[in-house]
């Protein structure tokens, strides 16, 4: 009794696949198939594999630029000698651009009222120790240069200052986190502004001469996030061409003034407080 015939095309139609290469297929009696064909295969397979590494370097590579970008490295603190050099930049380009120079504020002429200088020179803006998936531990730091303000000095006491700063403006190294902020923490979305205003003179034992640095502490009504609260914060200021520079830092702790520590997917911990910074140059009005 003869054995039942293969229809003609049908034989070999049965597939298995070639391990490793999804979608390849192969005919079920490639053993007699012709060597050319088992070597395209092969050449196929190696391609696939080839490829697939270098897919998975080329991921790797962008993930450690990313996480390599995140942690970044953050502003120095504020110091006067930086301030000097950053308002002493822009005094001299405005100095050129105007033609004239400005002269140096010694003595009496430093009494009446100074604001702050509108070259982008001054800033306000925030320190937070942070934990980032990933990462570690990283220092944020976010600052607006969008700052208006005013010094009154009767040449031997500072009677008033008013410094108001733009919040919405902050920016750091990641602006999903200025965009964050909108909504959390500082919520500069509901709360945009936060002001300082001096409620105790300071006096000036002495006038420093141009260049001369003179360490002082302003006590104050600080409102921020919609709250306000005395504040006295630690400064050192100088006189540099004109200019009256003043830099200084102090301690603000969340809960005081009703910010809710803002949370992500990408943030492990924040701490609970964080360092307020300014940097004022302020020009005689």
């Amino acid at each position: 009794m003869s054995s039942p015939r293969t229809p003609t095309g049908v034989r070999g139609a049965s597939i298995c696949f070639v391990r490793g290469i999804p979608g390849s297929r192969l005919p079920a009696d490639a053993a007699r198939a012709p060597r050319s064909y088992l070597q395209s295969i092969a050449v196929e397979a190696q391609r696939w594999a080839i490829g697939s590494a270098v897919a998975a370097a080329v991921a790797v590579g962008a993930a450690v630029i990313a996480l390599m970008m995140m942690r970044g490295s953050a502003p120095s603190s504020v110091d006067l000698s930086s301030a000097v050099e950053a308002a002493g930049a822009n005094g001299a380009a405005s100095q050129t651009a105007g033609g004239t120079s400005t002269p140096a504020a010694t003595g009496a002429s430093l009494a009446g009222t100074w604001k702050v200088a509108a070259d982008g020179t001054s800033f306000v803006g925030y320190r937070v120790d942070e934990q980032l998936v990933g990462i570690g531990a990283v220092t944020a730091v976010g600052r607006t240069t969008a700052v208006e303000g005013s010094l009154a000095f009767d040449g031997s006491t500072v009677s008033a200052v008013q410094v108001t700063a733009d919040l919405s403006k902050l920016a750091s190294d990641q602006s999903m986190r200025d965009m964050a902020l909108r909504q959390q923490a500082l919520q500069t979305g509901t709360f945009p502004t936060a002001t300082f205003t001096l409620t105790q003179p300071i006096s000036i034992s002495r006038t420093p001469a141009d260049g001369g640095t003179v360490s002082a502490t302003a006590v104050g009504d600080l409102t921020l996030h919609g709250q306000t609260k005395q504040v006295a914060i630690p400064l050192q200021g100088t006189i540099k061409d004109g200019r009256v520079i003043v830099v200084g830092t102090t301690d603000v702790v969340f809960a005081d003034y009703g910010i809710a520590q803002p949370t992500s997917m990408k943030v492990l911990s924040i701490d609970d407080h964080g360092t307020l910074e300014l940097q004022l140059v302020f020009t005689k009005s």
